[in-house]
C-alpha cells in the first residue's frame, strides 16, 4: 500500500521563487498516493500558473476566499485535511500565521484547521536570518507546527547561503513522520525543566551558566504533541509551547521546591535544566560597589535536586536526567546514571561544534540500564526531543515487562 494512501493533503503554496518546487512536491504526494488538494496564493500565480498545479493535484486549485465551489472554502478546507503543507513558505505567510492574520484563503485556512501543519520556509539568507522571522518560527514551532528548514544552497540571483526549499525528499519524509507520529505518551504526566538557574550575589548580578533552554522546550512540545500532559518548569522567557502549563523559577532552590511538587503525581520527570551547583552563601541587599574592592564571595553547594528525585522516585516513574560535559562523556554520564538513580541519561559534549548550550542542534548519547546505549548524531533539538521520547517509551515498557 502506498505510504500515502487515502490520506487528505491541502499543499498551500505562496509566492517565492522556490514554487516552481512545490510542482513536483504535489506529483511526489500524488505518487504516494495521497489525495493534494492545492491551494494557491495570489502572489504564487507570478511564478507558477493554476493549471499546472491543478493538471498533476487531485482536484484543481483553490485560490480564493470569494470565488470557491464553498461558501466557505477554508473551513471546508481545513476541517477536511489530514495534514495542511506550506511549501514553500514566505515570510509574508509566516508572519501571517504567528500572527493570526487571515489575508487570504490559504492563511485563513491555517488558522480555520486543527490537522497538523507542516511549514518549510524558503527565502533569501537575510530575510531567513532576520530576527522577526525567526521569532514567527519560534512562535509557529511552540504551538506544535512541524517546521522543514530551509537548506544552504544556490539561491535565486545566483548567492549562496541559507534559505533554499529543503528537498522534495525530504518534505514528503517529514510528511509521512508527522502523519505516523503515534499519541504514545497519551495521558501521561510529564515534568520537563530547562534553562539555567540564577543564583544572586547582590541586588543586580547573578551567577549563571550558558543555557538557552531550548532542549527543554523542544522536549516539553514533542511531548505535548504525543498526547502528554506537560508541566514544564523554567528558567527562561521563551514562547510557552502548546498545551504546555508553565512555571516560572528563577535559582535553583525555586525549581527545586517546583519539581517536588510536580513530581509528586508525575509518570516521567525530565531535568533538561542547568542546575547551578553553587551559589553565594549571602546575597548583598545593595549593589556592591567596585570602589569597595574585590568582594569575598563564598559558595555552598545548591540542593541535587535530581539526586532527590532519584531517592524518593515513586514506583511507576521515570527518572531522566542531563549529562553536559567536556570531556570523558560516556564514563561521566554513567557514573551520573548510577548514582542518582536515573532511569535515562541524555549526554551531550558541550564542547563539540554545534552541540549544546544556546544552539538549535545538538548531539547526545543516551544511557540507560534498560536498554543499549544509543548514539543520536547532530540534528535539530526537536529531532532530539523525540528520540529521547523514544527511549523513555522504551524504558517505560522494560520496567512495566520487569514488574
Amino acid at each position: 500500500m502506498s505510504q500515502l494512501a487515502s490520506r487528505r493533503i491541502v499543499l498551500g503554496v505562496s509566492g517565492g521563487i522556490a514554487a516552481y518546487k512545490s510542482v513536483e512536491l504535489c506529483r511526489q504526494l500524488v505518487d504516494l498516493g495521497a489525495h493534494v488538494v492545492p491551494v494557491m496564493t495570489a502572489d504564487a500565480h507570478r511564478f507558477i500558473g493554476p493549471v499546472t498545479l491543478s493538471a498533476l493535484a487531485s482536484e484543481p486549485v483553490h485560490t480564493s476566499l470569494w470565488d470557491d465551489a464553498s461558501a466557505i472554502p477554508h473551513t471546508q478546507l481545513g476541517q477536511t485535511a489530514d495534514i495542511i503543507v506550506v511549501a514553500p513558505a514566505t515570510a509574508r505567510v509566516l508572519s501571517a500565521y504567528a500572527t493570526g492574520s487571515s489575508e487570504d484563503l490559504l492563511t485563513a485556512t491555517l488558522i480555520a484547521t486543527r490537522a497538523p501543519v507542516v511549514v518549510c520556509p524558503a527565502m533569501h539568507t537575510e530575510m531567513w536570518e532576520h530576527p522577526a522571522v525567526q521569532s514567527n518560527i519560534e512562535i509557529l514551532r511552540s504551538r506544535g507546527v512541524h517546521i522543514v528548514e530551509p537548506e544552504t544552497g544556490r539561491l535565486a540571483g545566483g548567492d549562496i547561503g541559507a534559505g533554499r526549499l529543503a528537498s522534495t525528499e525530504k518534505i514528503c519524509a517529514e510528511i509521512i513522520r508527522v502523519l505516523g507520529m503515534s499519541h504514545d505518551l497519551l495521558g501521561l504526566d510529564i515534568v520537563v525543566t530547562a534553562g539555567g538557574t540564577r543564583e544572586p550575589i547582590d541586588a543586580v548580578r547573578v551567577i549563571a551558566n550558558r543555557s538557552s533552554g531550548k532542549q527543554g522546550y523542544a522536549i516539553a512540545t514533542i511531548a505535548a504533541q504525543r498526547g502528554a500532559h506537560v508541566t514544564l518548569i523554567t528558567t527562561v522567557d521563551r514562547v510557552v509551547p502548546s498545551g504546555v502549563t508553565q512555571v516560572q523559577v528563577e535559582t535553583a532552590q525555586q525549581m527545586k521546591d517546583a519539581v517536588d511538587a510536580a513530581a509528586l503525581s508525575a509518570d516521567v520527570v525530565i531535568m533538561a535544566a542547568a542546575v547551578a551547583d553553587f551559589r553565594p552563601v549571602v546575597c548583598a541587599d545593595q549593589k556592591l560597589k567596585k570602589a569597595d574592592g574585590v568582594p569575598n564571595i563564598v559558595l555552598e553547594p545548591t540542593p541535587d535536586i535530581l539526586a532527590g528525585l532519584g531517592q524518593r522516585k515513586p514506583l511507576g516513574q521515570t527518572l531522566v536526567g542531563f549529562a553536559a560535559e567536556t570531556d570523558s562523556l560516556v564514563a561521566h554520564a554513567t557514573a551520573k546514571l548510577s548514582a542518582k538513580c536515573l532511569d535515562l541519561i541524555v549526554a551531550n559534549d558541550v564542547s563539540a561544534e554545534g552541540v549544546g548550550f544556546g544552539h538549535d542542534t545538538n548531539a547526545v548519547v543516551l544511557l540507560s540500564p534498560h536498554m543499549p546505549a544509543m548514539t543520536v548524531a547532530l540534528a535539530d533539538k526537536h529531532a532530539i526531543a523525540h528520540a529521547v521520547l523514544d527511549s523513555v517509551v522504551k524504558v517505560r515498557h522494560q520496567q512495566q515487562e520487569s514488574k
